[in-house]
């Protein structure tokens, strides 16, 4: 009780943590004009940055539903109009993907209890309304899947409790942003001016549902058609990219590196081999940070066998390993040029729809795509967010359309992630304020990247994204 008690007390102070560190608004310029407030609130320390705290980072990134958070959605001078919005998700808290050999799966219940904490007041009301959906349309194999989870004992990387919650705290903060302050859409709304897409898995589905409810609540399931992506890039009909696998490789390669390089790391895996007896390989095969990382969220001791337990100490190595990898990623650039090509696809079809919307078409105002930690990454790192933060269950990357209605010709778009506001600290609108006076940033930046500058960075003479993929000599 006393370890549980110190837990608490540590979750405790990190919710209070985060919760500042979300304070500090990345750009709040008054009317957005001022380039000054664009600048870091925090000055860059001269000395060494802090030593990253992994339990703070492992938090963070669970996501635990706690206080409504302060966010920068749907934030612009006054005489702009919202146009249409775009939104990747990942997932919310789901069951590992992995077990740890020899060892007891921790016992997480996947059925959803209204009054079982973490709680949301529309817990209820979406049980009740997921159950009726049943001959809703989802195109095959989504109407295969279950559309909330519903096991007493997880299944293997099954949404849980936490993971509905979460999504449905994002879907209603989004309508008290978009709906009732901006009217994004209309009250009595059609089917076509949503586009919803998830990949084939049932916790992505059921998070995009969640999400989903939480911003239309008690919506009718004859307007509701959700696609399926067979593919976590979110590629569609441009998936095969030679030379997007070629840097793929050469960063699997770096990561493999680094690894053998951390002989603490792998004295880790060692010992904790040893205590579930299995070979090291076997143990390291099977990603044991995958269910600790469970183990953590949900407040689960880590497992015991009679040769010992799997402990924090353990847990710390491997999750500040994976904190020194993601730095050295950033570092090394190769993981760069498998974002630009990785995320090109998703991108271009993003712009697309905007420049539609920029026309005054009026269909697929609002565009949720709910995906994994491998589509929101490469995006993220391909958009020149290097600093981003690995996204974190149920994580919300956004790129709202604006028009000015004083030049109702001239459009701007903002990118927000987790409600912090990152536009100018993309490649593409990084250098905005030096040049322009405009509050915003200007739609034909986003374009101009999409359509040139993404090749452009990958160095070579390519224009294009068929060029750029099968570029001979890389």
């Amino acid at each position: 009780s006393n370890l549980k008690h110190l837990f608490m007390c540590l979750l405790a102070i990190s919710i209070y943590f985060s919760a500042i560190v979300h304070l500090i608004p990345v750009s709040t310029a008054k009317n957005g004009v001022s380039s000054k407030s664009r600048k870091r609130i925090m000055p860059d320390p001269v000395t060494e940055p802090p030593v990253t705290d992994p339990v703070y980072e492992a938090l963070l990134y669970c996501n635990i539903p706690s206080v409504a958070e302060r966010s920068m959605e749907g934030h612009a001078p006054h005489h702009f109009k919202l146009v249409s919005v775009h939104v990747f998700i990942r997932h919310g808290d789901r069951y590992p993907l992995y077990v740890i050999p020899k060892t007891k799966r921790p016992e997480i219940d996947c059925t959803l209890v209204a009054n079982r904490k973490p709680y949301h007041p529309k817990l209820e009301a979406f049980i009740s309304h997921m159950s009726k959906g049943s001959g809703a349309s989802f195109e095959s194999p989504l109407n295969s899947l279950p559309l909330y989870p519903n096991h007493p004992l997880c299944e293997m990387g099954e949404l849980t409790q936490t993971g509905v919650v979460q999504h449905l705290q994002n879907g209603q903060l989004l309508r008290d942003i978009y709906l009732k302050k901006h009217k994004l859409l209309p009250n009595d709304w059609s089917a076509d001016q949503l586009y919803l897409e998830t990949t084939g898995k049932s916790r992505t589905l059921q998070s995009g549902l969640a999400l989903l409810y939480g911003f239309l609540p008690d919506f009718d399931w004859k307007k509701i058609y959700f696609r399926h992506q067979p593919s976590a890039l979110f590629c569609s009909g441009s998936c095969y990219c030679p030379v997007r696998n070629q840097y793929l490789e050469k960063e699997q390669r770096r990561q493999y590196l680094l690894r053998l390089k951390n002989s603490q790391l792998e004295k880790t895996y060692g010992e904790m081999a040893k205590i579930v007896d299995v070979p090291t390989k076997q143990l390291r095969a099977a990603n044991p940070i995958d269910s600790m990382l469970c183990h953590l969220c949900h407040n689960v001791s880590f497992p015991c066998t009679r040769n010992g337990c799997v402990d924090m100490e353990h847990f710390k190595v491997i999750k500040t390993h994976q904190i020194e990898d993601e730095r050295e990623r950033r570092e090394k650039k190769l993981y760069l040029g498998y974002s630009l090509l990785g995320a090109h696809p998703i991108l271009n079809q993003t712009i697309g729809r905007m420049q539609r919307a920029t026309e005054g078409r009026k269909e697929e105002l609002f565009a949720l795509y709910s995906a994994h930690d491998v589509t929101l990454s490469p995006v993220l790192s391909a958009l020149g967010l290097s600093e981003a933060r690995f996204p974190r269950f149920a994580a919300r990357l956004i790129f709202e359309l604006w028009q000015d209605r004083e030049k109702p010709n001239e459009h701007s778009v903002r990118i927000l992630y987790n409600g912090v506001d990152v536009t100018f600290h993309t490649s593409f609108c990084q250098d905005h304020h030096k040049r322009s006076p405009k509050p915003m940033c200007p739609f034909e930046n986003l374009v101009r990247f999409v359509k040139r500058d993404m090749f452009v960075a990958l160095g070579g003479s390519s224009t294009n994204y068929d060029d750029a993929c099968h570029r001979e000599g890389f």
